[in-house]
């Protein structure tokens, strides 16, 4: 997302704005990423069908996530039920980040007692190489300051972004299930453990935890979902495919998954 300041917002473009003036025929907002400009939410494309009162469904002061439907002489038309879900949750999501990487700019600026000058210069070599600075933050966190030498940062603004990284808690997500393995062979147990144990060796994210026979819980620990989804998958299928080889038996049950706080 590009969040500098610009004149006007594009055709399709889908906006965050503040409901200002609700009346009858609609509500006038202000464009929040645009310097506040004034746009107008006609009572058409508030919501789907008849609408009796606007003011059910927008309010002074609100936000809202908008699409921008029409661009005329300097009017912009604008409209609320033309976003999806998703559209709506990627742009808070956005958002969210970008206030994200202004306070920490903040905090960098006034740890090194930078100028706003030094500190635009800076907010623009990240976007050279992130999609956003808290984007950045976050990789410096989870990697560490080396990702940013090719920026050629001073010294002293280097040592001071990695004094912030090393505060913040990297999100994560735990994904978990009860794996139900038997071999009735006379030295099964011994397999089963040997099984287990060379997986976990491979794995530095995944936990094994014995339940108490024939259960046990496998763990694993990634950024997001799908990350965590796409390494358990192979892990689980390599498990079942050696206890099988050995004539076990393997059953996998999801548990409910965890994700992390972030900072």
């Amino acid at each position: 997302m590009s969040t500098e300041i610009q004149e006007m917002p594009e055709q399709g473009e889908i906006i965050l704005a503040t409901i200002t003036k609700v009346m009858d025929h609609g509500a006038y907002v202000t464009l929040d990423e645009y310097d506040d400009i004034q746009g107008f939410l006609h009572i058409s494309e508030i919501a789907p069908g008849w609408i009796r009162s606007v003011n059910r469904f927008v309010k002074d002061g609100e936000k809202k996530v908008l699409l921008v439907k029409k661009i005329k002489a300097g009017d912009i038309d604008l409209s609320l039920k033309q976003v999806s879900k998703d559209q709506k949750k990627q742009k808070l999501k956005e958002v969210k980040k970008y206030e994200k990487g202004k306070t920490l700019l903040e905090n960098l600026k006034e740890k090194v007692k930078l100028s706003d000058e030094e500190i635009e210069k800076l907010e623009d070599k990240f976007y050279t190489k992130f999609d956003s600075v808290y984007d950045g933050f976050m990789e410096i966190a989870r990697n560490g300051i080396s990702v940013i030498t090719d920026l050629k940062l001073t010294k002293k603004i280097t040592t001071a972004i990695e004094e912030i990284c090393l505060k913040i808690k990297v999100p994560s997500v735990e994904i978990r299930g009860i794996m139900e393995i038997t071999n009735n062979s006379s030295d099964g147990v011994e397999i089963i453990k040997k099984i287990l144990l060379d997986t976990i060796k491979k794995e530095s994210t995944m936990d094994i935890t014995y339940l108490g026979a024939p259960k046990y819980r496998i763990s694993i620990t990634a950024e997001d979902f799908k990350s965590a989804e796409k390494s358990l998958k192979p892990i689980l299928e390599e498990i079942q495919t050696n206890i099988e080889k050995k004539k076990g038996l393997f059953k996998f049950t999801r548990e409910e998954s965890k994700k992390s706080r972030e900072n």
